[in-house]
């Protein structure tokens, strides 16, 4: 089952895995798998990115939020997020 969203990110993310968009969308990604730690994120880090890249991270902070940072499209978006960011 595809997510609209995880498509996105990974889109941007797979075009250019070491841009700074990339890299915070990915650290966002890494975050919200850790709800136990109480996805600790730093938030300037939105800064780095222009307009259409903010909403992203804040779709999947939405991810999140209705619980979808979990299950078989979510492990999968992950496991392609990180192939692409450690170039394997």
């Amino acid at each position: 089952m595809s997510n609209p969203v995880l498509d996105e990110v990974l889109a941007v993310i797979e075009a250019a895995p070491h841009s700074a968009a990339a890299l915070v969308l990915y650290a966002l990604a890494n975050t919200l798998d850790h709800e136990r730690a109480g996805c600790l994120f730093k938030l300037t880090k939105l800064r780095d990115l222009d307009a259409d890249h903010r909403r992203l991270a804040y779709d999947l902070m939405e991810l999140m939020a209705r619980g979808e940072n979990r299950g078989e499209a979510w492990v999968q978006a992950r496991a392609r997020m990180d192939q692409a960011v450690r170039g394997g």
